[in-house]
């Protein structure tokens, strides 16, 4: 690691030593991070990617680390983050937008432009690129319905587009989900003209019911469980009296049982164990097991 480190100096590129991975993902919690790389061009994080190879170290994207679950031990592979990939350019009916831009800023730029079908992900904290990784979604929509292309590093160091089909977007996962050496680089997102007004309505309506059904004046990672086919894990978590339970810091939120959320003092193993409790709980009494919708990082004996 030493070794990058000093050529990644050398050519100038920005990065971070020694951080609290607590500061980069929203449940403010983690161990200490080796090593941040922040590439500002595409040719720059091919040329990271070469070296961080070439040295034989393990990398991992991260992006605003609201889907994310950091253990407290010090995270020892390269972290990449694509914050400067963040540029929106709306032509038409389409939206251009870096890997590294917010959902709710390409909100934003569509309402402005008067197009329709992303006002889904207004409230969605995380970037571009975690959510097209990770299909992210809300009100029965998702970035599978709005992403026609996707422009993708390849493991090979070669750029090329990815289709709607060939991203293979399913509830809340995608190609990237499972081939993590694929780096999202931007996307291009169809959307549909539609009255401004009745944009920003939508919208803002969504907002209140996520601030009336969620704990957003707490740290979490949103919904830690996907949704069983035609039941919703907050009511079997709620069901069976799991609400308000907290192991250390970590609580199942009052307001909403398929959150956990840090309470202001819970340790990263505080909510592993809360989560996994939630998980065997359910699993006893009804007999689903449920998948657990964050990642897990770093957890490994």
């Amino acid at each position: 690691m030493k070794e990058l480190i000093e050529e990644l100096k050398k050519r100038n590129i920005k990065l971070e030593e020694n951080v609290l991975l607590s500061n980069f993902t929203s449940y403010k919690v983690g161990g200490k991070g080796r090593l941040i790389v922040y590439p500002t061009t595409e040719s720059e994080l091919v040329e990271v990617v070469k070296l961080i190879d070439n040295f034989n170290i393990e990398y991992m994207m991260i992006g605003n680390g609201t889907n994310l679950l950091f253990s407290s031990k010090e995270f020892n592979k390269v972290l990449i983050k694509l914050n400067n990939f963040d540029k929106i350019e709306v032509k038409g009916n389409k939206i251009f937008a870096g890997a590294g831009a917010s959902l709710p800023r390409i909100a934003n730029a569509a309402k402005g432009a008067s197009l329709t079908g992303f006002e889904f992900a207004a409230g969605i904290p995380g970037t571009l690129g975690g959510a097209i990784y990770q299909n992210a979604g809300a009100y029965k929509s998702d970035m599978g319905y709005v992403v026609s292309l996707v422009r993708v590093l390849t493991p090979e160091y070669r750029i090329i587009n990815f289709t709607n089909k060939e991203c293979n977007f399913h509830y809340r996962e995608s190609f990237f989900t499972h081939n993590k050496k694929y780096i999202c680089l931007s996307a291009v997102i169809s959307l549909k003209p539609g009255k401004k007004d009745a944009i920003e309505s939508v919208m803002k309506d969504r907002l209140k019911r996520r601030m009336e059904s969620q704990p957003l004046n707490y740290p979490s990672a949103g919904s830690v469980f996907r949704n069983p086919e035609g039941m919703a894990s907050g009511k079997l978590i709620e069901d069976l009296g799991l609400k308000g339970l907290k192991i250390g810091g970590a609580e199942v939120s009052k307001k909403h049982a398929n959150f956990v959320i840090n309470t202001g003092n819970a340790k990263a193993e505080d909510i592993h164990k809360l989560i996994l409790f939630v998980k065997e709980k359910v699993k006893e009494e009804y007999g689903i097991d449920l998948k657990i919708e964050q990642e897990f990082v770093n957890w490994e004996n």
